[in-house]
């Protein structure tokens, strides 16, 4: 009996190793969504998996909020100094495009080049602002289903399927939210998506509620998916790239996020994961 309980206890043991191993793995190569089973673990290691279980979210929400705050340290810098250099630029070439010596003149095209030039810059420090200028979401209680319905209703042109139960309430600023459903309605769209499927994966347990969004327009390359939430990153032809990452930026603010989903699930081939606060 002692060398059964010998035997059951170094396979436990080694079990246990291993899962550590499997962790350590995990965050070294900074994947903060491991989570680790419980079953036939002592009271004690149950305890203790469930607190590293959490813990990885927890490293994974201050990775995020450090890389947001980085790249707002950074949005201050480049639109000051893009703002004092294109400005004066943009001032003059305009005011020699309207002297009549220089209309229709060879100089014109190189004048008109510089001007329009320069304006794209003071567009793209327009979106730079939009990062770094967001108001201080204002809270309230918010009927998520309701509010889907509403932007369902602006894209006609999408196949629906929704499942979010209809006395769902949501702690989150109205404006902001419907602004970042609207934003991965329009990615899709850009994307050809044909359908758009929005569910809540809800946890009882949880303080906040997840809502998968997905659709079955272009899947996003493997090679892209990494730098998805950096700002103005894009593979779109005129694309801002500021999308994602100022829907993520929003989220934040209401203490919530915006990820994408490591799998898609059947019938769509790219798909997001939004946690909204859930209403007390």
């Amino acid at each position: 009996m002692a060398v059964v309980g010998g035997w059951w206890f170094i396979r436990h043991q080694r079990k246990r190793r291993l899962r550590a191993h499997l962790m350590q793995e995990a965050i070294r190569n900074r994947d903060f969504t491991f989570r680790m089973p419980t079953d036939g673990m002592f009271f004690g290691e149950r305890a203790m998996q469930d607190t590293l279980n959490q813990l990885g979210e927890t490293i994974r929400q201050q990775v995020n909020q450090s890389e947001v705050e980085s790249w707002e340290r950074l949005t201050r810098v480049l639109t000051h100094e893009i703002m004092n250099a294109s400005a004066p630029i943009t001032s003059i070439s305009q005011s020699l495009l309207n002297r009549t010596d220089v209309k229709e003149t060879p100089l014109e095209d190189g004048i008109r080049a510089i001007y329009e030039t320069s304006q794209h810059l003071n567009n793209f420090v327009v979106n730079y602002r939009k990062m770094s200028e967001l108001e201080k979401p204002v809270l309230g209680d918010v009927n998520l289903s309701s509010m889907i319905d509403d932007v369902s209703k602006a894209y006609p042109e999408l196949m629906w399927e929704l499942n979010v139960p209809t006395d769902l309430v949501v702690r989150a600023d109205a404006g902001m939210l419907r602004q970042v459903l609207m934003n991965l309605t329009k990615n899709a769209i850009e994307a050809h998506a044909q359908k758009m499927v929005m569910e809540v994966i809800d946890d009882d347990k949880a303080d906040d509620i997840s809502l998968y969004i997905g659709n079955n327009g272009q899947p996003i390359p493997a090679e892209n998916r990494q730098s998805l939430f950096v700002p103005f990153f894009t593979t779109k032809r005129g694309g801002s790239g500021i999308g994602l990452s100022l829907s993520r930026r929003m989220m934040m603010l209401q203490g919530g996020m915006l990820e994408l989903a490591e799998r898609p699930r059947q019938g769509c081939h790219t798909a997001f994961i939004l946690k909204i606060i859930r209403c007390s």
